[in-house]
């Protein structure tokens, strides 16, 4: 059963949980070789399936009504991606999604439905392999 772990950007125990992850050379190249990086404005919103981490979105809070989510990672393909992505992106809208925030994505193309679903909605920017979306 895959559990919600929320940590401030500078938690150690961020860094515990994520080192081994974000310091694997498939996961940065699944990341399109481009590093992970947190402060203080940032909240992860990690899954964790027993003592395996499963993904995680790292949200940026930009000002008091901005945040933004960006280089996230989810450790699966197809329905068990979508699965994770379930449990991870009602954590985000709990804490960002009240009228009061702009929450922005910069969402990877095979995820835009699942985005959808919690009422994302895609902007006219979009590249390769992403797709800006906004709540």
């Amino acid at each position: 059963m895959i559990q919600i772990i929320q940590l401030k950007g500078k938690d150690k125990r961020l860094y515990r949980l994520l080192a081994p992850l974000v310091m694997d050379p498939d996961v940065i190249r699944a990341n399109n070789n481009y590093p992970f990086k947190t402060s203080e404005d940032y909240v992860w919103y990690i899954a964790v399936d027993g003592k395996e981490v499963r993904g995680f979105i790292p949200v940026e809070q930009k000002s008091k009504k901005k945040a933004v989510i960006n280089n996230y990672y989810i450790g699966a393909e197809k329905t068990e991606r979508e699965e994770i992505l379930s449990d991870l992106l009602p954590a985000v809208i709990k804490d960002f999604g009240p009228e009061s925030w702009l929450l922005h994505s910069i969402t990877l193309v095979q995820d835009k439905e699942i985005f959808e679903k919690f009422d994302f909605t895609s902007m006219d920017k979009k590249w390769t392999r992403y797709v800006k979306m906004y709540r």
